[in-house]
């Protein structure tokens, strides 16, 4: 299974607007949250209703800068299943280079749960 996520990077995204840092570039937390979102794509349609992910684990490096305006796409490939964990390999480009990559690991639980 497989996920995708895109955005443009605005000045809410940034390093500055998060307090992640003091640069106007793409703040990690950004960077991470676009990842999950891409692995929940890949898993959305393959789950029952009454069931969902939670982000449990996240290994992510941070490789290059993106500035305002530039489009980013991150892509989530399942890579294992342990019981009700899914790992996933996450990598984000700007068309030019990676500009990230790691792991996420996801539990599926009840909805009810987080209801």
């Amino acid at each position: 299974m497989q996920g995708h996520a895109t955005m443009i990077v605005e000045r809410s995204d940034t390093a500055i607007a998060l307090g992640s840092g003091d640069v106007s570039v793409l703040g990690t937390p950004r960077l991470v949250a676009l990842c999950e979102e891409a692995t929940v794509d890949a898993v959305t349609h393959a789950i029952a209703s009454d069931r969902t992910t939670v982000g449990i684990r996240v290994e992510l490096d941070h490789l290059a800068p993106s500035h305002v305006g530039d489009a980013i796409v991150a892509t989530a490939q399942l890579d294992a299943v342990e019981g009700s964990r899914l790992r996933f390999i996450v990598t984000a480009s700007d068309g030019r280079r990676e500009i990230g990559r790691g792991v996420i690991v996801r539990a599926a639980v009840d909805r009810e749960r987080f209801g």
